[in-house]
C-alpha cells in the first residue's frame, strides 16, 4: 500500500466525491479517476461505490478511516525523518523528468548538481501527472516538464512555482525511405495516447492544422517517446518527436524533418517545485539550476515560427 494511495483515499473521505478529491490532490478529475482504478487493481478489491452519485468510498473502507489517518501521519513522519537523516549525512537531491526530457535534460541537471563532487542525485521519470504527484507527495525536490507557450502554471492557485528553462519543438520526422514512399494522401504514423501530455498537444495544437489533403493514419500507439523513436527508426511510420531528442539522428541523416508539409509545435521546458518554506541550501540549489540550465537549454532554442 503506497502512501500516496492512502492520501488519495483520505482526500475522497474529506471531499465527499472524486471531483473534490482531485481538486485537493491538484489533479484533473480524469487523471484522479485513473489513479483510483490503479489503486483498486493493485489491491484487488473494489474500494469505491460507483452506484452512488457522486462516487464515494464503500462503507467498509469508510470504517477504516481512523487506521488510514493514523497510518498516513506515521508514514509522512517516517519519510520526513529518513529524508532529514539523509540530508544530514550528505547533500542529497531527487528530481523527476517528463519521459521525453529524461534523456535530453536530466544529464545536464545531474552534471550541474554533482560538479563539486559532494551531491547524490536520484533521477525519476514519469508522465506529467506522475511528475506532479511525485511533487505533491514530496518524493522529489523538483520536476522538469513540458508546457505549451500560452499555458499558465502547472496547477491552480499558488501550489507550485516554475522557472522557464528554454524551448523545444515537437516536429514531424521519419526515415528518408518513409518520407519518399509516403508522398501520397495517407501517411502512416505512430501516435500518442489521448490521455498523455504530448497526445493532448497533438489533439489540441497539431491535429487542427493538418493539411486537408493529407490523412495521418495511426499504425501504432505508445506514450513513451524513446519507444516511438525506435518505431520510427525501424520504418513503421512517421511521428511527432521533440527536436532535442532526434537532433543527432537528423544530423546524421537517419531521420528527416517533415515540417515542410506537416505542422510542428513549440514547447516550453519548465522546472517546477512546490511553493513552500525550504532550507537555504534548497533555495541555493534551485537558483543555481535555474541559471545553469537556462544557459545550456538555450542553445537548443528555435524560433517561435513553429507555433
Amino acid at each position: 500500500m503506497r502512501l500516496e494511495w492512502i492520501d488519495d483515499i483520505l482526500a475522497v473521505l474529506d471531499g465527499g466525491s472524486l471531483a473534490r478529491a482531485a481538486e485537493k490532490r491538484l489533479l484533473t478529475q480524469s487523471a484522479f479517476t485513473r489513479r483510483v482504478r490503479i489503486i483498486e487493481d493493485s489491491i484487488g478489491a473494489t474500494l469505491f461505490d460507483r452506484r452512488r452519485k457522486p462516487v464515494t468510498l464503500t462503507p467498509g473502507v469508510q470504517a477504516l478511516e481512523p487506521e488510514l489517518r493514523d497510518l498516513s501521519a506515521r508514514l509522512h513522519k517516517l519519510r520526513h525523518s529518513m529524508k532529514t537523516a539523509s540530508d544530514q549525512a550528505g547533500a542529497s537531491l531527487s528530481f523527476v523528468c517528463q519521459h521525453a526530457l529524461t534523456t535530453t535534460v536530466s544529464p545536464q541537471v545531474v552534471r550541474a548538481l554533482t560538479a563539486d563532487g559532494g551531491a547524490s542525485v536520484r533521477v525519476r521519470s514519469g508522465n506529467q501527472d506522475e511528475c506532479l504527484m511525485h511533487l505533491i507527495s514530496k518524493d522529489v525536490d523538483f520536476a522538469i516538464m513540458y508546457a505549451l507557450p500560452d499555458d499558465d502554471a502547472p496547477a491552480p492557485g499558488k501550489a507550485f512555482e516554475a522557472v522557464t528553462l528554454g524551448t523545444d519543438v515537437l516536429i514531424p520526422v521519419s526515415t528518408p525511405n518513409i518520407r519518399q514512399t509516403s508522398s501520397g494522401p495517407v501517411i502512416p504514423s505512430i501516435s500518442y495516447p489521448d490521455e498523455v501530455f504530448l497526445g493532448q498537444v497533438f489533439a489540441r495544437m497539431i491535429s487542427p492544422r493538418l493539411p486537408q489533403d493529407i490523412t495521418v493514419s495511426t499504425i501504432a500507439e505508445t506514450a513513451l517517446t524513446l519507444a516511438m523513436l525506435q518505431l520510427v527508426l525501424t520504418e513503421i511510420g512517421m511521428a511527432w518527436l521533440p527536436q532535442s531528442l532526434v537532433a543527432d539522428h537528423l544530423a546524421h541523416g537517419r531521420l528527416v524533418r517533415m515540417d515542410d508539409v506537416l505542422p510542428a509545435q513549440t514547447l516550453i521546458i519548465r522546472m517546477v517545485r512546490l511553493s513552500e518554506a525550504r532550507t537555504g541550501h534548497a533555495e541555493q540549489v534551485w537558483h543555481h539550476l535555474a541559471e545553469h540550465l537556462q544557459l545550456r537549454v538555450a542553445r537548443q532554442d528555435l524560433p517561435d515560427d513553429t507555433v
